[in-house]
């Protein structure tokens, strides 16, 4: 029963490990975006949606 007390410990202090450098990390800034909005420009006329022309169905019998 003293090794699932241990285990248990041990395995806390891993997951409080892991989070103080993942807080590390996003406040360091390792996990901004900095390509997409640099790249934004280029895409802009793509995800644009043009409104396009209502044709009635007697309007396309007649073309």
């Amino acid at each position: 029963m003293s090794v699932i007390y241990l285990l248990i410990t041990v395995s806390i202090f891993v997951a409080i490990g892991f989070f103080i450098a993942f807080i590390i990390a996003v406040k360091s800034g390792q996990y901004d975006d900095d390509y997409t909005p640099s790249v934004r420009m280029l895409f802009d006329d793509e995800t644009r949606i043009t409104p396009k022309k209502n044709k009635s169905i007697n309007e396309e019998k007649q073309i």
